[in-house]
């Protein structure tokens, strides 16, 4: 792919006084840009209230949680230990809802917390109905279509795991009349594509769920709004995909008497561009006439997944060491550090690799990959080739330069090891 991008939020300086500070890998992150992400978040269009959950697999930083819980946004758990972890950065237990595929072991202790649970399969809701006869829940369903670059990021249709499945509705009305359940709330969640068409339609399938059951008070319709990290990408403008939907609920509340609350769920849109992965080149090699130059940079995979995972683009903009102006460009693989054909940062999705153009790059010199706020860090591993887990930093509004969780020492890689041997 030939692209030259740009720094989003940091100037040149400032990457390398980070660089010198902390060192290299370290995730940057932005106070500002996650705070102005918010706001637009909690503009999304509504016809009679609304709630922002922040779907918090995308980056749990305690600090990134604070933030959040600051402007008023709840939490979309997707695991009992995520509830634990926003519990421990500040935020109530009522404020949390968890959305899981594996049914938590602590839901009663949850429940009895006051966290509220969205049920995504009959064996769950069943599961809920025999610890909680007679209490509230809510439910999520799959309704049969999806949204996704990629069917790793479609979690609806016949390709999906997630929710009850749209023609299950007469085993689920079982269940709940079973232990008298009162459904409060109906939940779907389509993937990351926001397709504007599709998503419509979803609202659409899902207010109808909402039809069913008298007792719902709110609809959420997910998250997933698409980010544009490259140049040529565009993002998901909230404001033209939520009206629409706006409109439905009112239609709704003129032909069935009722005012539904509106809930969201974006995780990628809070804070996919509020960070970067600051990083050094390590190396710069060649496979001759007929093949690449490669830059090998001081991270990998193992600090961010994506491009193997999904053949998802990332900006890198190269920043000279010394602060000299680049004026040469060149065409460019780029590559992680792990010992793994798969690390490659410029591919399409199946592996092939592809060239970035960039500006000439040397060893030593800095390149920020940009657009890594979402799904990157808290994807990370720790046990591939044994590298630790990258630090992280906040750029704080005033300017400030914090480290929010510390470089990870070697030994804490195996601490936990047992030795029989």
């Amino acid at each position: 792919m030939t692209s030259i991008e740009k720094l989003k939020f940091l100037n040149e300086d400032q990457v390398r006084s980070i660089a010198r500070e902390f060192g290299t890998p370290v995730f940057v992150y932005s106070q500002a840009e996650i705070e102005k992400k918010c706001d637009e978040a909690l503009s999304f269009p509504n016809a009679f209230g609304l709630n922002v959950r922040y779907a918090m697999k995308a980056s749990p930083n305690a600090n990134v949680l604070k933030i959040m819980q600051k402007k008023g946004i709840l939490i979309d758990a997707s695991s009992e230990h995520e509830v634990h972890r926003a519990v421990a950065a500040g935020f109530p237990y009522s404020s949390i809802m968890i959305t899981s595929q594996q049914l938590p072991k602590e839901l009663k202790f949850f429940i009895e917390k006051g966290v509220e649970f969205n049920a995504c399969s009959l064996q769950q809701l069943e599961e809920f109905g025999k610890l909680f006869p007679g209490h509230s829940v809510s439910i999520r369903f799959n309704p049969g279509l999806g949204s996704g670059h990629t069917k790793k990021t479609d979690v609806g249709g016949v390709t999906s795991s997630f929710g009850i499945w749209h023609e299950k509705m007469p085993e689920l009305k079982t269940i709940v009349s079973k232990y008298n359940l009162v459904v409060t709330k109906v939940h779907t969640h389509i993937g990351s594509g926001s397709d504007p068409e599709v998503w419509k339609a979803v609202a659409h399938y899902t207010l109808e769920y909402a039809e069913i059951f008298e007792s719902v008070t709110t609809v959420s319709l997910g998250g997933g709004y698409k980010v544009g990290r490259m140049a040529d990408e565009k993002s998901t403008d909230l404001q033209v995909i939520g009206q629409p939907a706006k409109e439905l609920f009112v239609q709704f509340s003129e032909k069935h008497g009722r005012k539904l609350k509106l809930e969201i769920e974006p995780g990628t849109y809070l804070v996919a561009l509020c960070a970067s992965l600051v990083t050094t080149v390590d190396d710069k090699i060649d496979t001759g006439s007929k093949g690449f130059r490669f830059l090998k940079l001081d991270t990998g995979m193992d600090a961010n997944t994506r491009p193997s995972l999904y053949g998802a683009k990332h900006p890198l903009v190269t920043v000279s060491k010394d602060g000299k102006a680049i004026t040469k460009t060149e065409e460019y693989v780029v590559v992680g550090h792990c010992c793994e054909s798969g690390d490659v940062f410029t591919q399409k999705e199946g592996g092939e690799p592809i060239t970035r153009l960039m500006a000439e790059t040397n060893v030593g010199d800095l390149v920020s990959m940009e657009a890594v706020g979402a799904y990157c860090s808290s994807m990370s591993t720790k046990n591939y080739n044994s590298f630790p887990e990258t630090p992280e930093v906040l750029v704080l509004n005033s300017g400030e330069v914090k480290l929010v969780r510390k470089k990870q020492e070697l030994a804490d890689i195996y601490k936990n090891e047992i030795k029989v041997l």
